[in-house]
């Protein structure tokens, strides 16, 4: 037994050797500060020519940052509200959505209740200038269209419209409010009381925008899918919010853990509205963070059914630490686990970002878009979910539960070249623009032309020969491969011009293999 004056000898010194230590570490950073802001200065006493510290520190930052994990990153004061913009979920601006056709900007439509739809602002409307200043054939980029446009709110801006059938130019006084960025931008009743919602970022409002379209809808839905397919994640605050619609009171969700920061677990307050309704959850390889935190809670719980193919594999936690000139580091400070205990972050070594994006590429080129088959995972690697205690794996994504390979049946190069010069886009913009007025004459609803509506063979000719003005023409037999899916999307950037992106979206997923799944599925519960 110790002696009391041998206890308090031994709390002294463990307190002193506490102090020591952080003592030492205290002088250990300000030795490496000391170190980067001793050479800036002698950069700036010293060196030749002229030099500029703010690039200098950005670029060392960035640097540093690089020898981390593949997810800190520096952000420069610049990109600071660009980057937080679409989390925020608003921007101040006139509410507009446009194209830049024949280098005019052209109103392809309003945001409802927004600043342009108050003063009469219509689709198909060209701004020809904004606050005297002509815009139109002056090189138009969409940087310049934000700059012309977006401003603080309340401030006011002038702009000059062409109208078709209008005698004159129209002049509007628009005053910038807050513009909604919705995260949710698809949702729609499929039959039988289905819901589709495709949520595209985990941002501050997406939770208040999923209810907001669920009582829009005003269906009591009998199943739902969620489409998560291409969400990079997001806010985690948000992804919990979602996922405690759909599970039982007390479980798990998710937990987070770190070298420096305590466990902290988060669980289902049993008050989500869709707790007992069947769910289906869409993923792809793009499809990470906060989205493999919803679909590994369904997943582990037995709550839903996971389709698609095996997401990105997104486990680290980063916290936004704000520096004295509006810069920002995103500095990973945890782990995030399923409520099985997976870890889904895919495996990497500090400073090998590069390596860790190549072996993304990898997975494609070695088939595993296209095969189940081709994925290999370690048996050490398998979890079991809570309640039916099936295998799922960690240590590198979400598998889904039902595999659905990347349809590329229809593809060509020439397809892969219009789409990426963007050919089938201008195309239709233009299209769309000439052709409005006598399409909703024709087609008073976009049901009505999504099923009468047939594109011409005139048209495809025109379309085509558009393309080999452009340089791109197609090779023998790749009409015949992609000609159809062609046809599909004419028809669809008609709709998304002239009616709206939503029914854009409900008319693309029209023969979407994933979705037709998830359809089945949620059906054999009935």
């Amino acid at each position: 037994m110790f002696t009391l004056a041998f206890r308090k000898h031994l709390i002294l010194l463990a307190a002193g050797l506490l102090a020591w230590s952080f003592a030492n570490a205290q002088n250990d950073i300000s030795l490496q500060a000391n170190k980067l802001g001793q050479t800036l200065f002698y950069i700036n006493k010293l060196y030749l020519d002229t030099a500029s510290l703010d690039r200098l520190a950005d670029k060392a930052l960035v640097a540093m940052m690089k020898e981390l994990d593949p997810h800190s990153s520096y952000i420069t004061a610049k990109d600071m509200k660009a980057m937080n913009e679409p989390l925020e979920g608003n921007f101040d601006g006139i509410g507009v959505e446009f194209a830049l056709i024949n280098d005019t900007l052209t109103i392809n439509s309003t945001i409802p209740g927004g600043p342009s739809e108050k003063v009469g602002i219509r689709a198909g409307d060209k701004i020809n200038k904004v606050d005297g200043e002509l815009i139109s054939g002056t090189g138009l980029t969409i940087e310049r269209v934000h700059e012309y446009l977006r401003g603080p709110k309340g401030t006011k801006v002038e702009v000059e419209v062409i109208r078709k059938g209008a005698p004159a130019p129209l002049v509007f006084l628009i005053t910038r409010d807050k513009i909604p960025l919705n995260s949710l931008d698809s949702y729609y009743v499929i039959d039988k009381n289905i819901v589709y919602l495709r949520l595209t970022r985990f941002a501050a409002t997406s939770f208040k925008e999923m209810l907001m379209a669920l009582n829009e809808l005003e269906v009591q839905p009998e199943g739902i899918i969620l489409d998560l397919r291409g969400n990079p994640g997001g806010y985690l605050i948000a992804a919990i919010q979602i996922a405690n619609e759909f599970l039982d009171e007390g479980q798990l969700i998710v937990y987070t853990e770190g070298r420096t920061v305590k466990r902290m677990d988060e669980y289902a307050n049993g008050h989500g509205r869709l707790k007992n309704v069947p769910v289906a959850v869409l993923i792809d390889e793009n499809s990470a963070s906060a989205s493999e935190i919803v679909s590994g809670a369904i997943q582990d719980w037995d709550r839903g059914v996971i389709i698609g193919r095996r997401s990105f594999g997104k486990g680290l936690v980063q916290q936004q630490l704000p520096l004295q000139d509006g810069s920002a580091l995103r500095l990973t400070v945890s782990r995030y686990h399923t409520p099985s205990g997976r870890v889904i972050q895919s495996p990497y070594e500090q400073g090998k970002k590069d390596e860790y994006y190549r072996q993304m590429v990898e997975r494609f080129n070695r088939g595993e878009t296209f095969s189940r088959d081709s994925i290999h995972l370690a048996d050490s690697l398998v979890f079991r979910t809570r309640k039916l205690g099936r295998p799922v794996y960690g240590g590198g994504g979400i598998m889904p539960d039902i595999f659905i390979p990347q349809d590329t049946t229809f593809y060509t190069p020439f397809y892969g070249e219009i789409l990426r010069k963007g050919l089938l886009t201008d195309y239709m913009n233009e299209y769309s623009d000439k052709h409005r007025l006598q399409i909703l004459k024709k087609y008073h609803t976009f049901k009505d032309f999504a099923e009468k509506y047939d594109v011409p063979d005139s048209e495809i000719e025109a379309f085509l020969a558009y393309c080999k003005e452009n340089g791109v023409e197609p090779k023998e037999g790749d009409m015949a491969i992609s000609g159809n899916e062609i046809r599909r999307y004419f028809k669809g950037l008609i709709i998304r011009s002239v009616y709206s992106f939503n029914n854009f979206i409900e008319f693309i997923n029209g023969n979407d293999r994933e979705i037709m799944r998830a359809v089945e599925e949620l059906g054999k519960g009935k």
